[in-house]
């Protein structure tokens, strides 16, 4: 998500999702590490104003990327084609154009072997830098979550989901004002000014009366709290069957870790503050549950869509393949590339594949930045629970095409 002039909207740190947990699948489409506390911030290390930033991209050689010969390519590969099809912005459809169009010789399930030589014939690794031109980032995990829900209220089932609501605003600033050309601005209007959009609170507070259609009922606040920072997720209704809720928009107000709310009030420890340990404190302090969930304002509205058994829709608009897809941030990464991503797990585990940037968030803010989307449920979410993690990003860029303009 991204944030606005007269408000923020971003979600917090990896997640897309949000121990340390998970802010959009994506979801910017909005997805992130959305309940977890918000980091003893590492921001990229400032560059003195004597020196030039360093450039985004590096040339790279294939034998750089750690462990590229044992990736399972052919996982990436419906994920590449999928992105072939979904790209919009002009020049990276220009860049992609000869290569997506020669991809379609290797048809729908080529093996790896095939998939790695027409990458390595096609593209060039181009390995991304911060602007004090470390190459080290932040990546964090996100996942689809699973909720209990209703289509009517009841004692049972009495948390809404809204749609997006009527008086709304999506304001486009950046003929005028260029620089809030990459901004996400939101509002509503008041007599002859336009204010900003209701917090959390206040949409709380309204209950009926405000103003946005109800498409089904939560039995949990804190696990539909969760939901809102992954960006979309399924409830499964009485009968059984299940839907999927989307992200529609946000209310433009900047995302504030509810982890870190309790790590200041002394509540809990910063290794107490994972999904589960928050959980816990809400069941322990119900008298409490909405002066946390109120300590972050930021509040997301949803659509409603089938669950077909494919993922989320990321910001690209294609369904989100679990470990193969990544949250980025498009002033560097444009939506759709391809991007090799190396770090270790917390046990040590090395992560070294092939990902498509295919979704945005409002914390993934950065060069060397990425939101690991792991996939449906609960084993997802302990995976993408785990993640603020070190790691290392290579672009994948047509020989020969202009780079991407690095904002």
């Amino acid at each position: 998500m991204k944030h606005a002039w007269i408000l923020a909207g971003l979600l917090i740190a990896g997640c897309a999702s949000q121990s340390v947990p998970l802010e959009p699948a994506s979801g910017e489409s909005c997805p992130v590490c959305p309940v977890c506390p918000e980091p003893e911030k590492k921001p990229e290390p400032p560059v003195s104003q004597s020196a030039p930033a360093a450039p985004a991209f590096r040339e790279a050689a294939w034998s750089e990327l750690p462990d590229w010969s044992r990736d399972k390519l052919d996982e990436a590969w419906p994920g590449l084609l999928a992105s072939c099809r979904a790209i919009r912005q002009a020049e990276v459809k220009a860049a992609w154009a000869a290569t997506c169009e020669a991809a379609k010789t290797l048809g729908d399930k080529p093996a790896s072997a095939q998939v790695r030589a027409f990458l390595e014939e096609r593209l060039q690794p181009l390995q991304i830098q911060n602007a004090d031109g470390s190459q080290e980032g932040l990546i964090t995990g996100y996942y689809e979550p699973l909720i209990q829900g209703s289509r009517w209220k009841s004692a049972k089932n009495p948390v809404p989901v809204h749609a997006l609501p009527d008086d709304l605003l999506q304001l486009d600033l950046g003929e005028v004002y260029p620089e809030t050309k990459s901004l996400r601005l939101r509002g509503r209007i008041e007599g002859r000014k336009v204010v900003p959009y209701w917090s959390r609170a206040q949409i709380e507070a309204a209950g009926e009366a405000f103003p946005a259609k109800v498409l089904l009922w939560a039995h949990d606040p804190v696990e539909f709290f969760f939901l809102q920072v992954q960006g979309s997720g399924q409830v499964q209704l009485a009968d059984g069957s299940r839907v999927r809720i989307a992200y529609a928009d946000q209310n433009g107000h900047p995302y504030k870790s509810i982890g870190r709310w309790l790590i200041d009030r002394g509540e809990l420890t910063l290794a107490q503050a994972s999904a589960q340990g928050i959980q816990k404190w809400a069941r322990e302090n119900p008298q409490r549950l909405s002066e946390l969930l109120n300590a972050n304002p930021s509040y997301v509205f949803f659509r409603e869509e089938a669950a077909n058994g494919e993922g989320p829709k990321g910001s690209l608009g294609v369904p989100l393949t679990g470990g193969r897809a990544i949250a980025v941030d498009t002033r560097t990464v444009p939506l759709g590339a391809p991007v090799f991503l190396s770090f270790a797990m917390p046990d040590g585990k090395p992560v070294r594949r092939l990902m498509l940037a295919q979704d945005t968030g409002g914390a993934i803010r950065g060069r060397v930045r990425a939101d690991f989307f792991w996939g449906f449920g609960a084993e997802a979410g302990a995976q993408a629970g785990k993640m603020r993690q070190q790691g290392k990003m290579w672009l994948l860029w047509p020989k020969g095409a202009a780079l991407p303009m690095a904002q």
